[in-house]
């Protein structure tokens, strides 16, 4: 197989040991050349400026710039280069981000090589491969309830926002340019959406919940 037609991967990570140990992995794989590495998220951004890639391997805690941002960066900047997620971490919040943020996979690094050579074949065609743990963050992700507030109108988040700050109601409405009863109605509404009669206490729940910060 000729050089153009093999798979060019770039390898990001930023432990030296974890980036030769790929290369060696790689390297048993006829199909795909490792063209690269980078020990973090903006250099890898920067080589895949200047240089085809079709797959990066993407470490998700890095200096400078971490893989989220990188994939981000990535996605805007070369979107026929594709991301696969290769981290330590499985926690549902890293596979949400990662996945927002572009990535075409999401692999933890106890894989094996041909299940990462399988990944890398399939990300190169724009297709998704993902560890059992990051699929059922998802499962999760999209089972569990809504996020206490997620009902509450663009308003009445700039509402409970100044409910935080410590404003009263004419207060809030001096703000806003509207009316007192304007806000009262809007005090009701958040009310009866956080599920609570207390003015403190839906308070209490926004800095919880971290539905809204204070202005």
């Amino acid at each position: 197989m000729s050089t153009q037609e093999k798979i060019r991967v770039l390898i990001t990570d930023d432990h030296d040991m974890v980036r030769k140990g790929l290369m060696v992995l790689l390297d048993n794989f006829d199909d795909i050349q490792v063209i690269g590495e980078a020990n973090n998220g903006q250099a890898a951004v920067d080589f895949c400026r200047r240089t085809p890639v079709d797959v990066v391997l993407m470490d998700l805690i890095m200096p400078r710039m971490n893989g989220i941002e990188a994939t981000v960066q990535l996605h805007n900047a070369v979107p026929d280069t594709h991301v696969i997620v290769l981290t330590s971490f499985s926690e549902d919040e890293n596979v949400q981000d990662a996945l927002k943020a572009g990535a075409t996979g999401y692999l933890l690094k106890n894989v094996t090589g041909d299940e990462l050579a399988n990944a890398i074949r399939k990300a190169r065609d724009g297709q998704s491969t993902l560890a059992p743990e990051a699929a059922q963050a998802l499962i999760r992700a999209t089972t569990r309830p809504p996020a206490l507030g997620f009902d509450l109108t663009a308003r009445e988040r700039e509402v409970l926002s100044l409910m935080l700050g410590g404003l009263n109601n004419r207060e809030i409405a001096e703000q806003l340019v509207i009316s007192s009863s304007t806000v009262k109605n809007h005090v009701s509404s958040i009310l009866a959406k956080l599920g609570t009669t207390s003015r403190t206490h839906a308070v209490a729940l926004a800095i919880e919940n971290k539905i809204v910060q204070p202005t």
